[in-house]
């Protein structure tokens, strides 16, 4: 597989993880699978469990709720296809470290720094990767501080990978659309 960047946005729900997964299985040889998800509650943890009952028993799982580009740089080399599920909870993580009263140009900074150490173990790797993201600024303005400072991060580093990307795909109702 060649390398290459495919970035995967859309709402809940919209078929952006089953792509990538078929994605991977069709093209991806030795798959590593970043999951970016903190089981928090008991219904995170029927998330995860769920998804992860789903993948291919050849797959590698790699938890890394934080610190995920220092994690998946410890083992770029071994893989033909990362798959990152997903930058959302990546953003939710990164954000959740902060006390509430963090600026948003703070948060942005936050969180664009782990971006750009994506962006770099990417570059250094040989790997086709697929990154899924939620677009989130299509929907009502979140009636909460906290949850526009989370908008706000999420639309600047969505906008950041899909700078980046080779490919940008927006999945609606379980079709692509292909954006880039």
């Amino acid at each position: 597989m060649a390398k290459k960047l495919i970035f995967l946005l859309g709402g809940a729900r919209s078929g952006k993880s089953r792509y990538a997964e078929q994605w991977a299985k069709a093209h991806g040889g030795q798959v590593l699978y970043v999951a970016t998800a903190a089981a928090l509650d008991e219904d995170m943890r029927t998330r995860i469990a769920a998804h992860q009952a789903e993948r291919p028993a050849q797959w590698h799982t790699l938890e890394a709720p934080h610190q995920t580009h220092q994690r998946i740089a410890d083992c770029r080399f071994l893989y033909d296809t990362l798959l990152l599920d997903c930058l959302t909870l990546l953003t939710s993580n990164v954000l959740l470290q902060y006390p509430e009263s963090i600026s948003p140009s703070e948060a942005s900074r936050a969180i664009l720094t782990q971006i750009d150490g994506l962006l770099q173990v990417y570059r250094q790797s040989e790997a086709a990767w697929l990154v899924v993201s939620n677009e989130v600024g299509m929907g009502i303005v979140p009636p909460s501080r906290l949850g526009r400072v989370f908008r706000d991060m999420l639309g600047r580093a969505n906008q950041r990978l899909a700078q980046e990307a080779d490919e940008v795909l927006l999945l609606l109702a379980g079709l692509p659309w292909k954006l880039k």
